[in-house]
């Protein structure tokens, strides 16, 4: 049955609505997993602390094995089945990591975290879920609205890890506490309507469409990948040596744990207009837009090391990425017909996650090598170049549509 604009936006609606749900309980572990990974990695460690974040890498090699997982998963058996997987995976693997901790064993714990990441994975999938109903228009608001699961899981996840604080056995029992965010998404997800995805979903197991290299091989894919990477690694990046960099220059770790929390709440606040930024100025424009905060926040850390100095440039490092992350993603959409898209986002999520995973692991040794203002510096020449990147497409563009007028 054919479906007006709106009533195919009124479906598109509810299924955004319990997805923003599962979106917030899900990512709230993202905030644990980071604000301890590097700190409690330090602990197992020796003297060489130059392995501190590998913890972290790890979380992020699993992110980006999720995001091609997920994508096959989903294709298989669709979106409800899959996401309810995803966070029988996370249970797993949170409760794996609070045995490691116990034991003491550091790359059990990085192994462990590896599969929180595989979780996370299947959680990034919200935002393409969202946008699988609805009129182009609605697209991007859709994804912007799930983003705004971000907002609680800033809330929750670093509240999970002060309140563990006081506890007799602090990092193990955050992990274990966090298992609760997936159990509640199961059942959640329980409610999702599978009427709500039939449309989409029949359409993308019959795998037909362009072969991946060709949809790759868009410059506006090449572009809005090359922009979302850059945004999300340089987030990863200077987040992931944020707590270790605090702690060094004498800031306690509850103010570390804050500062993550701040930083976490400015990636995902800004999504109660991203999205209506977006289909005011365009795709474009917000990315770029975001580079330059990102480059604002380089400034405010190199001025100083106060905890206003750290906690500025953190809340400016997660608008810079929603931005980024949210513009790019949006121009991602543009590029893949509904058949082509279990691969096309796999490819997308896999190229920009496996790229935060080696952010994250030279973070960590370019902050034990270099110090604090290494990892600020990077920030100038990766933002420039996904502007002039912008640039280009906007050459490409209009290159393009001179050769049709004629």
């Amino acid at each position: 049955m054919h479906l007006t604009d709106e009533q195919e936006n009124a479906v598109a609606k509810k299924n955004v609505r319990l997805y923003l749900l599962c979106q917030a309980l899900g990512a709230s572990s993202a905030p644990i997993n980071i604000a301890l990974g590097g700190i409690v990695g330090s602990k197992l460690l020796g003297p060489d602390k130059s392995l501190a974040t590998a913890p972290v890498t790890a979380y992020n090699i699993g992110v980006a094995i999720g995001a091609l997982y997920a994508n096959w998963v989903m294709k298989k058996v669709g979106r409800k089945r899959g996401f309810m997987l995803g966070t029988i995976i996370g249970v797993i693997g949170l409760i794996l990591t609070g045995l490691a901790i116990t034991i003491e064993h550091f790359w059990y714990f990085c192994g462990a975290l590896t599969i929180n990441g595989i979780a996370s994975g299947f959680v990034q999938q919200y935002r393409f879920a969202a946008a699988d109903r609805g009129t182009k228009d609605f697209k991007p608001k859709a994804i912007s609205t799930i983003m705004l699961g971000g907002v609680a899981a800033a809330i929750i996840g670093p509240q999970i890890v002060i309140y563990a604080s006081g506890l007799a056995t602090p990092y193990s029992s955050a992990f274990y506490m966090a298992t609760s965010l997936f159990i509640l998404s199961f059942i959640a997800l329980l409610f999702l309507n599978p009427s709500n995805l039939a449309n989409q979903e029949s359409v993308a197991a019959t795998d037909t469409g362009r072969p991946l290299l060709k949809i790759v091989m868009q410059p506006r894919f090449l572009v809005a990948v090359f922009c979302g990477t850059s945004a999300y690694g340089l987030m990863s990046f200077v987040m992931t040596g944020a707590p270790l960099a605090m702690q060094h220059h004498g800031h306690s770790e509850v103010n570390a744990t804050l500062g993550i929390q701040w930083h976490v709440m400015a990636m995902f606040a800004p999504s109660f207009f991203t999205g209506h930024l977006i289909a005011k100025f365009g795709k474009e424009t917000i990315v770029s837009i975001g580079m330059v905060i990102l480059i604002a926040c380089g400034i405010v850390a190199l001025a100083g090391l106060d905890l206003m100095h750290f906690w500025g440039s953190l809340v400016l490092l997660g608008i810079g990425w929603n931005f980024g992350f949210i513009g790019a993603t949006s121009m991602v959409t543009d590029t893949y017909a509904p058949e082509e898209k279990n691969k096309a986002q796999g490819a997308n999520d896999f190229i920009i996650f496996g790229s935060v995973a080696f952010a994250s692991l030279m973070s960590g040794k370019a902050l034990n090598a270099y110090g604090w203002d290494m990892l600020n510096w990077i920030i100038f020449p990766v933002s420039g170049l996904a502007l002039v990147s912008l640039l280009w497409l906007k050459y490409q563009s209009s290159k393009s549509e001179r050769k049709h007028q004629v």
